[in-house]
């Protein structure tokens, strides 16, 4: 990091925050600091609505996705256009017409109180976790890479976003989140023509997706129905339309988004737009990730990308070790290098046998990298993280880039964990005050409520500031955060389709089957951890929802035939 880059970095979040602040001063009711005033046009909701999903994790984890497992992983938002089609049809007319501050008081309309409670309650347990690791993902790698203090980088992000989101509330979330959208945009497409350009002279990007191809990194459709494979086709088509019904149609950090919308029609627009663009974004920035895979195929790569790791093994009895499997993947490099530049030379397809052998290699001696530091934290007492995927995108920035662009790219990071984690908590605060706290308190005027907003804003900032402290890194970020969503969504999704599509259903019934789905979701969850089933994620989603519907069904068929019974 120079004065440059320094410059850019800091210049960016504060115009941004000052700019969030400043644009949406005034909001003195709580249609204004809840809804935004209903002022916002479609493409501010789209923007919004991007940025509320693209976190920081999106663009840290995703390219190292790419670096290790390739296109694929792009097949878990194939859902998202069919999620987006349906919101636009039922979920969004719906609240529209009632007038609803948050997604959760169509359920008590619907059904009762308490499941309007209950499903508030689920939300604010995942949402509240998620926001702290929005904060904790950019802190623990920027805090790897640059020696920066981690406790501070989780006060210093969160305080930031916690000034503009408590003073403007939805209308700063949403004007700020367009232009953080505009500066992560334009790193993003500037580090991969800058990624393209650092290519050995004769590798073109058709050359470049050859080797790519070689390497396995561009295989993006999986057709099986295997539950073994993660991301198929059918697990982003079932799974994944589940799971985005569920995120943008029930999770309030998405829904009060476009709940701030002119009209019903820019509501849906902005929606549609999201449901057109994420699926490409999405495919780029993991081609961003693929793109700096072929660069390491010329370029030496780290044995391991998180640089803490390696000093932590490096100052171990684990050293001579670690130095010898270095060599090996030194040798490596070397011989699949010439044979990668002989392609480049020539007009001759790449080997993919060749270049398969050698990766395999690469892997395994990675591999064994990562039981080395592991053995050597354990040995020094020392929490290391021997899984470098999240380290990938970073590093690459930080040793590659010119001075001024790393400063960019660091802001693109940070503005996309401000983004989402002002949704987080605004979102967190107005179910607070408008599901709990309004609802079971005594009639409150509109300046108590914004108080209230505000204050549940600042709690639930300090809260995510505090699961940040006390986070653990997963296998790979993008994919904690979805675990975490996957557990609770799908349960919600169902209470939401029993409300609009099963009409004889009531309260009761669909409480009892919430709760009891909850605890189902959870235990199919650790049985798959522990290796007793085969259930990956995503299908929770489905299978909650399916759950929850029948037992809601059955316990009110149930109900009715004993009352008829009894009558």
């Amino acid at each position: 990091m120079q004065t440059l880059d320094w410059i850019v970095l800091i210049s960016t979040l504060l115009l941004i925050v000052v700019y969030g602040t400043y644009q949406s001063r005034g909001s003195k009711n709580v249609q204004d600091y809840l809804k935004g005033g209903n002022t916002s046009k479609w493409y501010t909701i789209g923007l919004s609505v991007m940025a509320t999903q693209a976190s920081a994790i999106t663009f840290l984890s995703t390219p190292g996705q790419a670096f290790n497992d390739g296109m694929g992983f792009v097949q878990f938002y194939f859902g998202l256009p069919i999620a987006m089609v349906i919101i636009c049809m039922v979920f969004i007319p719906l609240y529209h017409r009632l007038k609803v501050y948050t997604a959760y008081e169509f359920l008590e309309n619907r059904f009762d109180l308490k499941t309007r409670t209950l499903t508030a309650i689920l939300f604010l347990i995942q949402r509240g976790l998620a926001a702290g690791i929005t904060i904790f993902a950019p802190a623990i790698i920027l805090s790897a890479l640059l020696g920066w203090n981690l406790l501070l980088l989780n006060v210093i992000i969160g305080f930031l976003v916690i000034i503009y989101t408590v003073s403007g509330g939805t209308k700063a979330v949403n004007v700020t989140q367009k232009h953080q959208m505009i500066v992560i945009f334009t790193g993003m497409i500037i580090a991969f023509c800058l990624i393209i350009d650092k290519l050995p002279e004769g590798i073109t990007f058709s050359k470049a997706l050859d080797i790519a191809g070689a390497s396995g990194k561009m295989e993006v459709l999986d057709f099986s129905f295997s539950l073994d494979n993660r991301y198929t086709v059918w697990s982003g088509l079932i799974g994944g339309t589940f799971l985005m019904l569920s995120y943008f149609g029930t999770d309030q950090s998405q829904v009060q988004r476009y709940l701030s919308g002119k009209s019903l029609k820019e509501m849906q627009i902005g929606m549609m737009f999201n449901g057109l663009l994420k699926v490409p974004m999405q495919f780029f920035i993991l081609l961003v990730g693929v793109m700096v895979f072929v660069f390491y195929q010329f370029n030496q790569a780290p044995l391991n990308f998180n640089p803490n790791a390696t000093d932590i093994v490096l100052n171990s009895r684990y050293a001579a070790e670690y130095k010898a499997v270095q060599e090996k993947q030194n040798d490596v490099f070397a011989m699949k290098k010439a044979s990668i530049t002989e392609f480049s030379n020539t007009s001759k397809k790449v080997n993919p046998d060749v270049i398969a052998k050698y990766n395999a290699q690469s892997d395994a001696l990675r591999a064994e990298a990562r039981i080395l530091i592991d053995k050597a934290g354990d040995s020094q007492n020392i929490k290391v993280e021997s899984n470098d995927k999240d380290y990938v995108f970073l590093n690459f920035i930080l040793h590659n880039l010119p001075r001024g662009l790393i400063g960019l790219l660091l802001a693109v990071i940070l503005s996309a964990a401000m983004s989402s984690t002002a949704s987080e908590l605004n979102a967190l605060a107005s179910t607070t005050a408008m599901d709990l706290y309004k609802r079971n308190t005594s009639e409150k005027s509109d300046k108590q409520m914004v108080t209230a907003s505000r204050f549940f804003t600042l709690a639930w900032g300090v809260i995510a500031i505090g699961v940040a402290c006390v986070a653990n890194l997963a296998e790979n970020l993008i994919q904690l955060v979805n675990i975490i969503g996957s557990i609770f969504y799908g349960n919600v999704l169902g209470i939401f389709l029993l409300g609009f599509f099963f009409k004889f259903v009531k309260g009761n019934a669909v409480f009892v089957a919430g709760l009891i789905t909850q605890v189902l979701v959870i235990g199919l969850f650790l049985l798959n951890e522990y290796e007793y089933i085969n259930l990956p994620f995503l299908w929770l989603n489905f299978v909650g929802c399916v759950i929850v519907i029948t037992i809601a069904c059955l316990i009110q068929s149930l109900t009715s035939k004993n009352d008829y019974t009894a009558a």
